[in-house]
């Protein structure tokens, strides 16, 4: 099973279909798990997917329409009963807290103290989620109420090329200290620095784009990500009504991807007006735009991160 890999809940817009449950999506990376617009049925879908409340470390909403919220009472009361110790990151746009509170509140139940509510607001705001192994950064999007967009990247580093650690004979702890200090002695006495040794390794990078029309801030949300989650509402034949509802079509979904240099692309948040017929339409209408690897998301299927490109072996030196 892969370490970083997206866990689809639900993939309905507006409403649950007989195939389809609301929205939800659990980004597993590297053991902190990030909970994106949890809609209703969402604890039930957590079960039948094989996940747990302890694999929650934040909690990010896109703003406070039902389909994206409305399983925010179930999964903060499992939280509390299933006894989650560790800090969960709650994420939100600022002017929708009393929404917030009030699903963070909608029963009586013993509650928990774990949970941190992280608010944001303005155009761009990166986002303190506790103990995140990368940075959360959130922008506002264009949707018929204020809605945000989050893209994950974690910092770059090296790859390390073991033909040139082996070249300049630096091998066991040296390797170790190459890499804390950036620069070793090796055994012939030259001084070797790390990038001497390795190439540099981008951060892997994902997007979350729901509830939006076009806007200038897909992009830099998009930004060659690896994986990119994003609406795809509409169909082409209903442009028209995406633009009305603040929404995206199949094909414009393609073009994000393609524009942004994304690597593997998620259709998702389907109108419950097309069919079980209509599904292969909507990976044809993104691929007139995009080439690259186009998923069209259903309830519980595990979608990878794309692997990192191995970096070639440089000459030895």
């Amino acid at each position: 099973m892969s370490s970083r890999e997206l866990v689809v809940l639900g993939t309905s817009s507006a409403v649950p279909t007989k195939s389809r449950n609301h929205n939800g999506y659990l980004l597993r990376w590297d053991g902190f798990g990030v909970l994106f617009d949890p809609g209703e049925g969402t604890q039930r879908q957590m079960v039948r997917a094989g996940v747990s409340a302890h694999d929650v470390n934040a909690i990010c909403l896109t703003h406070f329409h039902g389909d994206h919220c409305l399983g925010v009472p179930g999964v903060v009361q499992r939280i509390a009963r299933d006894r989650v110790a560790h800090p969960v990151s709650a994420v939100f746009p600022r002017s929708g807290t009393e929404y917030w509170r009030r699903l963070r509140h909608a029963t009586l139940f013993n509650d928990t103290q774990v949970i941190a509510e992280r608010p944001v607001a303005g155009d761009v705001q990166e986002v303190a989620a506790d103990g995140a192994p990368f940075t959360l950064t959130a922008r506002r999007l264009c949707h018929s109420v204020e809605s945000y967009g989050y893209r994950i990247e974690e910092p770059g580093g090296i790859t390390m090329l073991p033909d040139r650690l082996a070249a300049y004979g630096i091998a066991g702890p040296l390797v170790g200290r190459l890499q804390r200090e950036g620069r070793v002695t090796a055994p012939g006495g030259r001084t070797v620095t790390l990038e001497e040794c390795g190439v540099p390794r981008p951060g892997q990078k994902v997007a979350f784009v729901m509830d939006t029309r076009l806007c200038d801030a897909i992009k830099p949300l998009a930004d060659r990500a690896d994986l990119l989650v994003i609406e795809s509402t509409f169909l082409d034949a209903d442009a028209g009504l995406a633009e009305d509802y603040g929404h995206l079509t199949a094909r414009q979904a393609g073009r994000i991807a393609a524009d942004a240099g994304v690597r593997r692309l998620v259709l998702t948040h389907f109108s419950e007006r097309y069919g079980a017929e209509d599904e292969p339409r909507f990976a044809e209408e993104a691929a007139a735009a995009y080439a690259g690897d186009i998923v069209t998301a259903r309830d519980l299927v595990r979608v990878p991160v794309p692997s990192r490109h191995r970096p070639g072996s440089a000459a030895r030196p």
